[in-house]
């Protein structure tokens, strides 16, 4: 009887034991493998997200280069043609414009029949005067020099100059502007002599003047004498009318 309760206390402990063994290979064997095979697992997704970043780096570093250059091209491109292209050339046109319109209107020519309108007008003071005006219709300035080579009718000398009537300074006539010459056509007094009545004028503007103006006179002509002078051209209608 206590043979066999040993025996069976014997096997108990002996299958205890193989229990025990077997136990502990499970957690020393699968365990173990599928403990390590997650932390692979682990290491290997760890690896993976600390890969990304770099990935992403790089992609950001691609777009940022790409826009850098593309910032690059842009921003030198535009801003370095741009202004030296625009701005000086307008100016350089303005400039230009403003120069030529002020070249012209400062040339001065002498002046001519193509550009004046004359005109010869009989006045009651002083006596046996006519008054010649001159007006600059161009667009230029011009100069009246000396005085006026005249010619009534038939004459065939010019008349002397009231050498006392010469101005200190020539006078220019700027567009639109007038200059003035008496001519004394007879004596007051009726001391001249060789008189006659003459109803054309010639009026040369200086006594080298090739063409001559052809102002109006009086339907009834004017009464000429070997008394006849001229003045200096004035600036001034007064000027002229003192001689």
């Amino acid at each position: 009887m206590f043979t066999r309760t040993h025996r069976t206390r014997m096997l108990a402990a002996a299958a205890l034991a193989a229990a025990t063994l077997t136990l502990t290979a499970c957690n020393n064997g699968e365990g173990v493998n599928d403990e390590g095979a997650s932390t692979d697992s682990s290491a290997t997704a760890t690896d993976s997200t600390t890969a990304s970043p770099e990935a992403s780096g790089a992609s950001k570093g691609s777009t940022g280069g790409a826009a850098g250059s593309s910032g690059g091209t842009g921003s030198s491109g535009s801003s370095g043609s741009t202004p030296s292209s625009g701005t000086s050339g307008s100016s350089g046109s303005t400039g230009g414009s403003a120069d030529s319109a002020s070249d012209s209107s400062a040339t001065t020519v002498a002046c001519a029949k193509t550009s004046t309108r004359t005109t010869a007008t009989e006045v009651s003071r002083p006596l046996n005067h006519v008054l010649l005006t001159v007006t600059n219709t161009g667009s230029k300035n011009c100069t009246l020099i000396d005085y006026p080579a005249v010619r009534f009718g038939e004459a065939q000398s010019v008349p002397p100059v009231f050498e006392d009537s010469m101005p200190q300074a020539v006078v220019t006539l700027a567009p639109g502007e007038s200059g003035y010459a008496s001519v004394l056509l007879s004596a007051a007094d009726g001391s001249g002599s060789n008189g006659y009545t003459a109803k054309s004028l010639e009026v040369y503007f200086n006594s080298a003047a090739k063409t001559a103006a052809t102002p109006s006179l009086p339907a009834k002509g004017v009464y000429v004498d070997d008394s006849i002078r001229v003045s200096y051209w004035q600036s001034t209608m007064a000027d002229a009318l003192t001689w």
